[in-house]
């Protein structure tokens, strides 16, 4: 398979339009590491395995190992209340300004509204004036009822670390993480990504406006590194290199609601999921214009990271985890749900309405014919950089829906439940939202 593998690479990213990609993976005692395209179209420099890529939301399992050691330590608890530690912290909830933990914080159980994307600054105390900005969020649901992807909750976690530490978040990461494992080519300030080699995202096969997000939302997605180090770094997860119990974090938290999209439970950090019998803990991230999937199979050992600057990439690195770990490991690699082959009868009327978040609204509509369509739309500081998405919501049982906006090259779950009060949510991409209208 190695062998084969840089090919293989090369073929599946002109087959879903990547502009280019690096794979990483660890596999009995050995590294192997291949890169195929481009990582800027406009100026055509080759992906090489030594260039560093965004992995977004994967820093956030390196924001929760760095909370771990402190625990280890003794510093706090993973039931500690965050305002114990961050005394100024604030939400517009009463209960959840007084009682969110730290374990609400890193398996996404606050119900805090989790894409608050401000940017306050480029200075070293951006993480802290991010949180003071925080204390008018709302709740996307009740503290602890269920689970909503929450990008705020890791910058609380950060700033946890910046005041237990007395450093920046982005030192804390170094010291913690980087130093410890000989991590050579892994950043999180642009200053220190351009003396390497660095992907350039793309959408509709151009580059994108604007580089990389804001440097206040760095311990949620702010690493860029090359794939080798980010194995490196699920490696240590299998060992004792960075915590004294690594297992602690896979430990189950909470169920998904949409168990179709990243996995079935959360962990601390962690994404938990099973294939053919084997525990799998995993993580991905997104920014602008990049994607990248980290896996680690812990019967096995087996640990692989794959990036994409483009095209459709959350399809891409399916295919690469369908391939690779049913070639090394023998496992099956989940299906998403599809349409099924003969149309169910589901009363879509029930669910339609406006569902809304911080940095979303989802409008599901229904025609005279019973026909659903939803329309996506990306709100707040990051809404000049989306274009509004529409398509068909196609049922596939009661609660379960798929979509597939244009240039997705997956189809793409929303499951529907109702909170004991009645509040109806629809759950898609990690993220319970709720309905408003």
């Amino acid at each position: 398979m190695a062998g084969a593998m840089g090919q293989r690479l090369a073929e599946l990213i002109a087959q879903y339009e990547v502009p280019g990609s690096a794979l990483a993976y660890w596999h009995q005692g050995e590294l192997h590491e291949f890169a195929a395209g481009t990582l800027n179209v406009d100026t055509g420099v080759e992906a090489t395995t030594d260039a560093l890529y965004q992995i977004g939301s994967i820093t956030k399992v390196w924001t929760a190992t760095l909370i771990m050691q402190q625990v280890e330590q003794g510093r706090l608890t993973l039931d500690t209340p965050v305002i114990e530690v961050l005394p100024e912290f604030k939400v517009a909830d009463p209960e959840a300004t007084k009682n969110t933990t730290i374990r609400h914080l890193l398996s996404h159980t606050s119900g805090i509204d989790g894409d608050q994307f401000i940017d306050t600054g480029r200075g070293d105390d951006c993480v802290e004036k991010y949180v003071a900005a925080c204390a008018t969020l709302a709740q996307n649901h009740p503290l602890g009822v269920t689970q909503s992807y929450c990008n705020s909750g890791f910058v609380f976690a950060g700033r946890v670390l910046e005041r237990l530490t007395g450093k920046r978040w982005d030192d804390v990461l170094r010291e913690g993480i980087c130093e410890p494992l000989g991590l050579t080519h892994t950043w999180t300030l642009p200053e220190d990504v351009l003396r390497f080699r660095a992907a350039m995202g793309h959408e509709d096969g151009k580059t994108v406006p604007v580089w990389g997000l804001m440097r206040s939302v760095g311990p949620a997605g702010l690493i860029c590194a090359r794939p080798a180090d980010v194995v490196a770094f699920g490696r240590a997860h299998l060992g004792g290199d960075l915590l004294r119990d690594p297992s602690a974090m896979w430990e189950p938290q909470v169920d998904i609601p949409n168990p179709y999209t990243l996995g079935k439970q959360w962990g601390i950090g962690w994404i938990l999921d099973e294939w053919s019998g084997h525990r799998v803990i995993s993580h991905g991230g997104n920014t602008i214009g990049q994607h990248a999937m980290l896996w680690v199979v812990p019967d096995t050992g087996t640990v692989v990271c794959v990036t994409a600057n483009g095209g459709k990439s959350g399809a891409f690195t399916r295919a690469v985890a369908t391939e690779l770990f049913a070639e090394l490991d023998g496992l099956t690699v989940p299906p998403s749900p599809t349409p099924p082959e003969t149309p169910v009868d589901v009363d879509v009327r029930p669910y339609a309405g406006v569902y809304e978040r911080a940095g979303s609204r989802i409008t599901l509509s229904v025609d005279d014919d019973g026909g659903a369509r939803v329309r996506l739309e990306a709100t707040g500081e990051l809404a000049s950089l989306h274009e509004p998405q529409e398509a068909d919501f196609v049922p596939v049982e009661e609660n379960l829906f798929v979509f597939r906006p244009p240039g997705a090259g997956d189809w793409l779950a929303a499951v529907f439940f109702d909170l004991a009060d009645g509040t109806r949510y629809m759950h898609m991409g990690a993220r319970a939202t709720p309905r408003i209208s």
